[in-house]
């Protein structure tokens, strides 16, 4: 129980780092650009569209594993439902916050940044059931025998791409994808491997027992 709480923290952070990435203006990172976008041409929200994203990631690793798909991966949903809600909370919290100039949109970006890496480690640290974006790209390896780095690399490209495809085809014009989408791909795995020590710290007391996670 302990563990799914250290989880919820993470995914609470990691709501808020979504928040401080959509309220910069300078794109979302690529997990949320999908959703972001549908936000903007469909009446969800963004919590609600990350929610049936996540619904669709779900399918896939089911119709592409098949008879490998671990029935525990189905934990994957409520964590979904958790997470979609979550943003909307944190963006709700977040609606009175502005920026006036490019440089504080660089900054809140950042601290978007930051936010999502240490959300991601707690997620990691926890140890009990990932997010259906990493599920997805964690199922295209065990079924094609793909390098993690690679698939996830990979995986990032397609949601931009289809991303820019949606809101180019029904917008016109380019919603979510900017040079903080760019940033994000670039900085959340290093922001989340350097808060690794502290976390894992904070789980041992939190826990009471040695955290395993991976690097």
């Amino acid at each position: 129980m302990k563990r799914y709480v250290f989880l919820f923290v993470g995914l609470t952070i990691m709501a808020f780092g979504v928040g401080c990435s959509i309220k910069a203006g300078l794109g979302t990172s690529p997990i949320s650009s999908v959703p972001y976008a549908l936000s903007r041409i469909t009446p969800l929200t963004v919590g609600t569209a990350t929610i049936a994203l996540h619904c669709v990631l779900i399918v896939l690793q089911i119709l592409l594993l098949r008879r490998q798909y671990d029935l525990i991966q189905l934990m994957q949903l409520p964590v979904a439902l958790v997470f979609g809600v979550l943003t909307d909370g944190a963006l709700w919290v977040l609606q009175g916050v502005s920026v006036s100039n490019y440089p504080m949109s660089w900054a809140l970006c950042i601290v978007g940044i930051l936010l999502v890496g240490i959300g991601v480690r707690f997620e990691v640290t926890a140890n009990v059931v990932t997010l259906a974006g990493e599920g997805m790209v964690l199922a295209v390896c065990k079924a094609f025998s793909t390098r993690f780095a690679n698939t996830k690399v990979g995986f990032d490209v397609t949601l931009v791409v289809v991303s820019c495809l949606l809101s180019l085809g029904f917008l016109g014009h380019l919603e979510g994808v900017r040079e903080g989408t760019v940033a994000a791909a670039l900085l959340v795995g290093p922001a989340s491997k350097q808060m690794s020590g502290a976390v894992e710290g904070l789980a041992r007391l939190a826990l009471g027992e040695e955290s395993k996670s991976s690097p």
